[in-house]
């Protein structure tokens, strides 16, 4: 795993990943119980993209470099295959 003293920039992504996932979940929140129209659909895009930041995080977790191409962006937002949610 990339460290904060081995690789800094490929660090400072990943918490940037996760404190972005941290503030659209504490959006989707507040949206959720503020808004009586947040329906599914909202839910739906708003955990998505949560998701993508947790999972660029997970998933780039070993990587070095911070300039990924779009092929790579989409790779590295899909659900990892070596977590069992369960």
């Amino acid at each position: 795993m990339i460290t904060k003293k081995d690789n800094y920039a490929e660090w400072a992504l990943l918490m940037h990943e996760l404190d972005d996932a941290k503030e659209h979940l504490e959006t989707l929140m507040r949206e959720m119980t503020d808004d009586p129209g947040y329906d599914e659909a909202n839910l739906r895009v708003d955990l998505g993209h949560i998701y993508s930041h947790l999972n660029r995080g997970w998933n780039a977790r070993n990587q070095l470099g911070t300039k990924w191409t779009q092929e790579q962006q989409e790779e590295l937002s899909r659900f990892p295959k070596d977590i069992d949610p369960t």
